[in-house]
């Protein structure tokens, strides 16, 4: 097989719901207007999305040892990109185990009432600023796992990380106090790693702030999908460019 007619790298992309959502809500991962797409298109790659709403780098790194999906993929890939973090950083007074535990109440009626509760308190306990959703201490140490697992498979994949992106959302009292200990805490991971991080905050704050954004304060519009493309894409091209595409 000539190097024309081997197949497209696989962009591997872990991540959390910022990932598929655009103004209106959550979209299907073939979604061409989504930042991995983007960025494949422009590479030639193909890509591989593996993410859930709520999803921490605990999650990420779940996936990465459970599900099958991430390892047909590991042998195809040209690059992964852990782009989650950002939950991680969030107030959440209340238990994420609690949260999550929630879909399993029954009976119905009951979690309905649960549910109701805690999105009523959520918000209002957010303003504490803490605990986070995952102390920075824990999200480094599961990307670091994360990071070791692939490098043992693969020692040649270059993987990128992700700094936290920011939010007005009201769901989370607009509190994101939690922001700057996390961030300190990647950066200190990619100088000892030498795992390049992009930063999700600098490429999307203005279209959080512009009220083109999703509703939710959260999720972004169409413009911090096509500013996250360009910096992620300036991050593979330095660190994959024997298969990435010219600039």
């Amino acid at each position: 097989m000539t190097s024309s007619d081997a197949p497209a790298p696989v962009l591997l992309v872990l991540a959390d719901s910022l990932s598929y959502y655009g103004p209106e809500g959550g979209l299907p991962v073939d979604n061409p207007r989504i930042w991995p797409n983007i960025v494949a298109a422009e590479l030639g790659w193909t890509v591989e999305l593996v993410a859930r709403i709520g999803w921490t780098s605990r999650d990420a790194w779940w996936a990465l040892t459970q599900d099958p999906r991430v390892w047909a993929a590991i042998p195809k890939a040209g690059a992964v990109v852990f782009g989650v973090g950002g939950m991680d950083s969030l107030p959440s007074p209340m238990p994420t185990a609690f949260r999550e535990q929630i879909r399993y109440i029954r009976p119905p009626a009951l979690r309905r009432i649960v549910r109701t509760g805690y999105q009523w308190a959520q918000p209002r306990l957010a303003h504490l600023g803490w605990p986070v959703a995952l102390p920075p201490k824990l999200s480094v140490d599961y990307l670091e796992q994360s990071r070791a697992a692939l490098a043992y498979v693969r020692p040649d994949l270059p993987v990128v990380g992700t700094l936290p992106s920011v939010h007005r959302s009201e769901a989370y009292g607009r509190v994101h106090s939690g922001r700057p200990a996390a961030e300190k805490a990647l950066r200190q991971w990619s100088s000892s790693t030498g795992v390049p991080l992009v930063d999700l905050a600098a490429a999307v704050r203005a279209n959080i702030d512009s009220g083109q954004a999703n509703p939710d304060g959260i999720h972004w519009g169409w413009d911090a999908h096509v500013q996250v493309a360009a910096a992620m894409l300036s991050v593979l091209r330095t660190v994959t460019p024997d298969r990435s595409a010219p600039a």
